[in-house]
């Protein structure tokens, strides 16, 4: 599954020289019959810029994605502007 580019673009900030881990974490997550830019979205607010946390994250969406975006304050009928907040569109595109 793909990681879309505003998504990558946060990780690359968050994460660092770790990026790449953080990418692949994400191809492992379970994201439900959601959007999937959502739910990689609320993992990545949930990591906070750690790998650690980021695969408890992605452990979490295998049990209950619901609980991904709850914790990722993804969860709400506002969750698209959350999330254009939060993920801006990278510059030049």
């Amino acid at each position: 599954m793909s990681v879309s580019a505003r998504v990558t673009a946060r990780v690359s900030r968050d994460f660092g020289p770790a990026a790449s881990d953080a990418l692949g974490a994400l191809a492992l997550a379970e994201t439900g019959n959601q959007d999937v830019e959502r739910v990689h979205a609320a993992l990545v607010l949930m990591a906070d810029g750690s790998v650690d946390r980021l695969w408890q994250a992605v452990e979490l969406s295998a049990l209950d994605w619901r609980d991904v975006l709850v914790n990722g304050g993804l969860a709400n009928g506002d969750w698209p502007e959350v999330l254009e907040r939060e993920f801006p569109e990278p510059k030049g595109r």
